[in-house]
């Protein structure tokens, strides 16, 4: 697997060395990508009327909560197995952007954006296979940029399921109980911004 995800590496690391302008733009996306998915997780709960259903409070809970235990659970399996990244074990390699020395196996970026995704996709399909289609992207951004080895994009992918799935499956009533003492605060500041939406 290690060989074949290194040729898979390489052949991508080749092709954006020579178109250079990828390379760039999506340097610029990764810078933001990450950023941009939190907030629009954020967002989410700016969409639940005060003091009516609490499904997209519920859905922003729990990617938010997600995308914190994901990256714990990277951490974990980092102390296990510390994979270099590939412009470490492979010099030649070029990377657009910073070059972190965190491991590699998972990525952080793919665990966080992935498990933000599935836990929003739980709660809604549509909303979620935008979440998801942003998760790709940042994933398959993390190769491109030559940061990443695919397999390393998967196991993010694997991990953020799977946390996602946890959350949403046996940590709603918990999330619930802190969703009610967030509301408290949040419900009557946005409530005057509904109002005038009625109007």
């Amino acid at each position: 697997m290690t060989a074949l995800d290194y040729r898979i590496y390489h052949a991508i690391n080749q092709f954006v060395l020579h178109h250079a302008w990828l390379g760039r733009g999506l340097t610029v996306m990764e810078a933001w990508a990450v950023p941009a998915i939190a907030v629009a997780t954020f967002a989410l709960w700016l969409f639940a009327r005060p003091g009516a259903d609490r499904k997209w409070k519920l859905a922003s809970a729990s990617a938010l909560a997600g995308a914190a235990i994901a990256l714990l659970v990277n951490q974990a399996i980092g102390q296990i197995w510390h994979r270099q990244r590939p412009f470490a074990t492979h010099p030649s390699a070029h990377v657009w952007g910073s070059r972190s020395h965190d491991p590699s196996f998972p990525s952080d970026h793919a665990s966080a954006a992935f498990a933000i995704a599935f836990a929003v996709f739980l709660f809604d399909r549509l909303v979620g296979s935008v979440f998801l289609a942003a998760a790709v992207l940042i994933g398959v951004g993390r190769v491109f940029i030559g940061a990443h080895y695919p397999a390393d994009i998967l196991a993010g992918a694997l991990v953020g399921f799977a946390v996602a799935l946890i959350v949403v499956k046996f940590a709603r009533y918990a999330l619930l109980g802190l969703v009610r003492i967030a509301e408290r605060v949040t419900d009557p500041l946005l409530a005057p911004l509904w109002r005038l939406r009625a109007h």
